[in-house]
This record gives C-alpha cells, sequence and structure tokens, in this order.
C-alpha cells in the first residue's frame, strides 16, 4: 500500500512546483495580465530569493519558511508567462492585428490535407501578409476549405497565395454548446476561409521541414499498409486509429457507440498502447542487457522507438504525458532507482505544460492523469475485496480491479465533459481492453510483414475478425437500453468537489485520518447543496431560447424542466445536428420535451407564452393599421419573407426582433439599418449567438 505521510512531498518536489505553474497558466488565461506585470512579478521573485542567500546561516535557516512562498510565487509567474507566450495574439507578428480584407496572404500547408465530404480541409500557418504590395513577414494558423478539385495537388510544405477575405473562427453561441474558438485558440489558429478554384494561386517550391515530412512519408505508408490489408471501411476507420491514432475514416456513429460504452480510450492513443510498445521493445531487446559493452545501448533503443511512435501517432498530448512518463521510468531503471511515481507524473506533466500549457484543458490530458493516478491510488486497495487461488481467474479479476480503480477519478471529469456515465462499462473493458492489445500487436506484425503482399492479406483478414468482432460486441452493449446514464450536469464547482471527496474519503480509508474524514463529507455536504440549488433553479425557470442553426429555425419554450419545440421537424432527424447544436443546451437547463407545455398557445405564426406575445415571420404577411397598435414583444424573422421593417412598425409596436439562423446574411444588412433607425432592440443569432429571453 502506498503510504501518503510527510515523506509523500519530500519524494515529490516536482509536484510542488507543478501545482503554482498550472495556478499561473489558468490565472493568466482569465485574467490576461500585460507583459509589465508578469516581468515585474519574476524579477520580485527572483530578488527575493537570491537575497535570501546573502543572509548569515542561521538567518537562512529561520527563513525558510518565507523561502517557499518565493518560489512558489516564481513558478506562478512562469506558468503565467509560458501561457502569456503561447497565446499568439500577444505576438507582435501575429497577422490578426494588422490584416485588413484587401491583404494578400502567403500561407504554407502544415499537414497532409485531409479529403471531407464536400471539401478538403488542411491547417496552414501564415507566413507573409501582403499590403500595398510589400510582403512582411507574419505568423499565425488559419484552416483552408478547399472545394474538391481533381486538378488540386496539395501536400505537406505546399505555398498558397490568396486574396479572398479571412472569416474569424467564432462559435455558434448556443446555450452550453462546445468552445470551438477557444479550442483552436490554443492550437494557435485564429481565421478560416473556403476557397475555390481560380480564388488562389500555388507558388513554386515547398517549405518544408525534412523531419516532419520523413514522419509523414512514414505515417502514410503505415496508412497504406492497412488500407492494402484490412478493405473493410469501418474495420479499417478503426485499426488506423489504434495504431497510429489517424482518425479522419472513423464512422461517427461507432466512436458515439465506443464513448457510450465506456471504452473510448482505445481509440485514443494513450498509455495503453505506449505500455504495449514498452512491453514489446523490452522482450525484443532483452539479449542486450546481459552485453556489458552494448548494455547501454538498450534504453537508448527503448526510448527511441517509444517517441518514434509517439511521433507517428501524432504527437497528441496524451502519448506525449506517457512517453516521458516511459522514458523516466527506463532511465530510472537503467540507473538502478526507483524515483517516485508520483513524481514521475509530476516531471512529465512539467514540461508537457512548459511545451504547451493550453494542455492544461485537453480532455485527454486530463483523464489520462486522472486515470493513472486513480489506478496507483485505488487498484491496490480494490484488488484486495477479493482473494482468489485460481490464477486465471486472479488475473480477471486484477483487470476488472484496474478498470474500476481507473473510474474513482475519471468519473467526475467524464460527467463535467461528456454528461453522461456508462453503466456497463465493466462489461465492455473486460473484453475490448485485451482484445484491443492483440489487435494492436497484430497491426505491428502486419506492418512487419507486409513485404509479403500474400501473408499480410491473410493477416489483414484474421485481423478485420478481430475488429469487427470487438465493433459488434460494443454495439451489441451499447444497445441495451440501461447501457448508458445519459444527459448528466454538473458544473466545474462540483466536479471540483466531488474530486476532492472521493480522494478525501480514500485518504481516511488507507490512512484513518480524521480530518480527512471531516473534510470528504464537508465536500459531499457543498456538493449536494449545490446541486439542489441548481435542481431548483431549474423548476423555476422559464425561457425562450432561439437558437443559432445554419439554415434551420429552432425555437424553445423553456418552463421549469420542460420544453416545446418550434421549428424545422428535419432538424430533429439529423441526429448530428440535434446532438451538436441542440442537445447541450437541454442538458445544461435539464429540460425535457412536453407537447402540451403551460401556459403556451399557438395559432399559425402567433404564440402566446407566458403572457408574452411572439410572432413568428417566415413569409410575406399584409398587416392592417390598428389603433392603438397591438405590441409584440419578441418577432422572430425566419427563412426568407419579403417585409420591410418600416412598414411594419406601422402596423405594430415591436419590442425586440430576433433574425435566426435561416435568415439570409444580405437581407439582415438591411433590416439592421431600419432596425438601428427606428430603435428597435434586434438580435442575430449568426453573429451573436442564440438568443436567450427570460419570462419570469
Amino acid at each position: 500500500m502506498v503510504r501518503y505521510g510527510s515523506d509523500f512531498w519530500k519524494k515529490t518536489p516536482f509536484l510542488k512546483l507543478l501545482l503554482p505553474l498550472i495556478i499561473g497558466i489558468i490565472i493568466q488565461w482569465q485574467f490576461q495580465w500585460s507583459i509589465d506585470v508578469l516581468t515585474f512579478l519574476v524579477a520580485g521573485s527572483l530578488i527575493s530569493l537570491l537575497s535570501f542567500f546573502f543572509f548569515p546561516f542561521f538567518g537562512r535557516f529561520r527563513l525558510t519558511v518565507v523561502n517557499g512562498p518565493f518560489i512558489s510565487i516564481l513558478f506562478f509567474t512562469i506558468g503565467a508567462l509560458l501561457a502569456y507566450k503561447k497565446d499568439i495574439r500577444n505576438s507582435g507578428q501575429f497577422f490578426g492585428n494588422y490584416y485588413k480584407e484587401k491583404n494578400s496572404l502567403i500561407v504554407t500547408v502544415d499537414e497532409p490535407p485531409v479529403e471531407k465530404t464536400k471539401s478538403i480541409k488542411a491547417n496552414a500557418t501564415v507566413k507573409y501578409l501582403i499590403q500595398n504590395e510589400i510582403a512582411k513577414q507574419a505568423t499565425g494558423k488559419i484552416i483552408i476549405y478547399f472545394k474538391k478539385d481533381s486538378s488540386l495537388k496539395l501536400n505537406y510544405g505546399t505555398q498558397i497565395l490568396f486574396k479572398k477575405p479571412l472569416q474569424e473562427i467564432k462559435n455558434s453561441g448556443n446555450p452550453g454548446g462546445f468552445d470551438y474558438k477557444r479550442y483552436c485558440l490554443y492550437q494557435g489558429i485564429t481565421h478560416q476561409i473556403y476557397l475555390k478554384p481560380g480564388e488562389f494561386e500555388v507558388l513554386d517550391g515547398k517549405k518544408d521541414n525534412p523531419f516532419r515530412s520523413f514522419i509523414y512519408s512514414i505515417r502514410q505508408k503505415v496508412l497504406d499498409i492497412l488500407r492494402t490489408n484490412i478493405q473493410s471501411k469501418k474495420e479499417l476507420g478503426l485499426a488506423e486509429a489504434l495504431l497510429i491514432g489517424y482518425k479522419d475514416d472513423l464512422e461517427q456513429s461507432l466512436v458515439q457507440s465506443y464513448t457510450n460504452t465506456g471504452v473510448v480510450h482505445i481509440i485514443a492513443i494513450s498509455g495503453l498502447h505506449l505500455g504495449l510498445i514498452y512491453w514489446l521493445l523490452s522482450i525484443l531487446l532483452k539479449p542486450m542487457q546481459k552485453r556489458k559493452k552494448i548494455k547501454w545501448l538498450r534504453p537508448v533503443l527503448i526510448i527511441g522507438g517509444l517517441w518514434l511512435f509517439s511521433l507517428l501517432a501524432g504527437a497528441q498530448p496524451s502519448i506525449l504525458r506517457s512517453a516521458l512518463m516511459f522514458t523516466c521510468i527506463v532511465i530510472g531503471d537503467s540507473l538502478s532507482k526507483k524515483p517516485s511515481i508520483f513524481n514521475t507524473m509530476a516531471v512529465s506533466a512539467f514540461i508537457l505544460l512548459c511545451i504547451n500549457p493550453y494542455w492544461l484543458w485537453d480532455v485527454g490530458f486530463q483523464l489520462s492523469y486522472a486515470a493513472v493516478l486513480s489506478i496507483i491510488i485505488f487498484m491496490r486497495p480494490v484488488y484486495n475485496w477479493f482473494y482468489i487461488k485460481n490464477k486465471l481467474l486472479d488475473l480477471i479479476w486484477k483487470l476488472n480491479a484496474v478498470t474500476i480503480a481507473a473510474q474513482v477519478l475519471t468519473v467526475p471529469l467524464s460527467i463535467y465533459h461528456f454528461h453522461q456515465f456508462p453503466n456497463l462499462f465493466m462489461l465492455t473493458n473486460f473484453l475490448a481492453v485485451p482484445l484491443s492489445s492483440v489487435i494492436l500487436l497484430g497491426e505491428i506484425f502486419l506492418c512487419a510483414i507486409s513485404i509479403i503482399p500474400p501473408v499480410a492479406l491473410l493477416f489483414g483478414k484474421l485481423l478485420t475478425g478481430l475488429i469487427w468482432f470487438m465493433n459488434t460486441y460494443i454495439e451489441r452493449i451499447e444497445s441495451i437500453s440501461f447501457s448508458l446514464w445519459d444527459g448528466l450536469q454538473i458544473n466545474i464547482i462540483q466536479t471540483i468537489f466531488l474530486l476532492l471527496f472521493a480522494i478525501s474519503f480514500t485518504y481516511w480509508l488507507m490512512e484513518k485520518s480524521a480530518t480527512s474524514l471531516k473534510l470528504g463529507l464537508l465536500a459531499l455536504l457543498s456538493f449536494i447543496i449545490i446541486r439542489s440549488l441548481s435542481f431548483l433553479e431549474s423548476n423555476n425557470q422559464q425561457k425562450i431560447i432561439v437558437y443559432n442553426v445554419p439554415q434551420k429555425t429552432a425555437i424553445d419554450f423553456i418552463s421549469g424542466r420542460n420544453y416545446h419545440f418550434t421549428g424545422d421537424e428535419d432538424l430533429l432527424a439529423n441526429d448530428f445536428s440535434r446532438n451538436f447544436h441542440l442537445k447541450p443546451s437541454r442538458i445544461l437547463y435539464r429540460i425535457t420535451e412536453k407537447k402540451d407545455l403551460n401556459n403556451f398557445s399557438q395559432t399559425d405564426n402567433y404564440i402566446n407564452y407566458e403572457g408574452r406575445n411572439i410572432l413568428l415571420m417566415d413569409k410575406t404577411i399584409n398587416f392592417s393599421s390598428f389603433d392603438p397598435l397591438p405590441t409584440i414583444d419578441l418577432l422572430i424573422i425566419t427563412k426568407n419573407p419579403k417585409i420591410y421593417i418600416k412598414t411594419l412598425a406601422r402596423s405594430m409596436n415591436i419590442k425586440q426582433i430576433v433574425f435566426d439562423g435561416s435568415v439570409p446574411s444580405w437581407k439582415t444588412q438591411y433590416w439592421k439599418k431600419d432596425c438601428d433607425s427606428l430603435k428597435i432592440p434586434w438580435h442575430d443569432v449568426t453573429t451573436n449567438g442564440a438568443f436567450v429571453m427570460k419570462v419570469n
């Protein structure tokens, strides 16, 4: 059993440095401190630490308590500086700071383009911005969508010149929706553009990195081997994701099945994959350990193999974390030392956050560390629940103990991010984890024997069968009615209290600490109080939401924990559109559909809800003049009606106008000007996000 007494902090010095670093990153992102403030903090903490060494020895001993906070302040500031520097908007050469629509751009394609359903997508780095025929060196990243064209030849390193105006990446603005703008900004991407043939020019010469070109070429060869020998499209998509993290051929329905059953970690390249590679390399290179002259080469080759696989898999945060951790383990073993696993993890997290502080918000990064910590802390106590003499049954129980232990710290994070809990995760993990490991090793073997095409093709059929069996098993489990607990909603504060409860309660079980028990119960009580208050708020809510859905009309009338939907019915039949645009809001507000909503009535385009008069205008309607003018609390303009705001204003007293996502953008420009001249408040969901109106 792991002991967590005072020696714990002595054995994990990097953890004491990691915590202030993380806090600094978070504070800088939230408050965006200037470089002057950060410089002052760095200078102040460094001067304080250096002056400490000028005190007499006994004076330094007495001031040790003061020295610790200054070290924390220093690493807090380092974290803030890392976040400041990583934010592309703070770069003096960021093109977005002085870009104008008339400017031309020269960009370089960052990676091999990916073919989508209706376009070809490529990430590109801005190299030059051309103003008044003068090329200025610039930096920044954009996403380019090319119209499909058989003559289009794009590769990594291709340079492109275009003048078409860029579009800034924006969120849909729907309640509870995915923050795509922030996600892109963490990767340094701020704009996007759609280019048709004739709107750009491919320049001569390529700007590529030889090492990255080598990695991409190896990656492409691996894909070619898999595509040649695994000919079933569905199974191929999973094979590509499993081996090198290539997800562009994965069926979304299959990803959803793996997510709903709690085994999506199999698709995401993670420590499981690196562990298998490490185990395989250790066995293959074991003979080298017996020869003193080349003994040193073994850890070098193992580390090299781990990092090569990590680069081939796309260098994702989860696999980089695992690569760093295994590197520390290999180095420790070669030096005959056994460092604290907590310190090893802290070192790997520290290095990763120094490389990219925004990985702190990466879901894979969070879940990877939570899972490993959870297994380290909880696996042994869970395993000790039962004593089994039979070795085979004992191995099966050990695998299940690992699965159960991993859930303790990952469940709160999973609920926070995905709003669901897979009730049958043990059934799926029991088969999927060992079988996916066999498939992964089989894919590596397939690449090795690809030089013998007939044998490789035969082996590919065997792998196809194994993948088909695993996919079918997962989908059958998902089809069970109670396999998924969906629609769960907790905020970040509730998540923190849940994690605090799990950690404190476990510490009490292991160390019999009364303080930890009290802290755990306090955290649980706080969670229950906050959750109860949120349910009370949901029961009393009255809202009207006009969603931002491209080319569609979607409106929810919310009363308590029920809603009534008005809009395009075909939107509800489209699983992706419904789940992406509408479901997050309904989870956030904890609402379910009810056809007969209280205090709601609709006659053609007129709606009365909680005493508010709402008019949906999707076609041309002629109005007569009344005296006094009828009051319309909310006018929602949809589709493409032929109307004039000034004419409408003479027939009714309009308090608020909303243009939904189905209205042509060129028309809204004219209507907005009329609204401004008549001093009528307006809201365009396409540019401002969803319109939310409280009616209580």
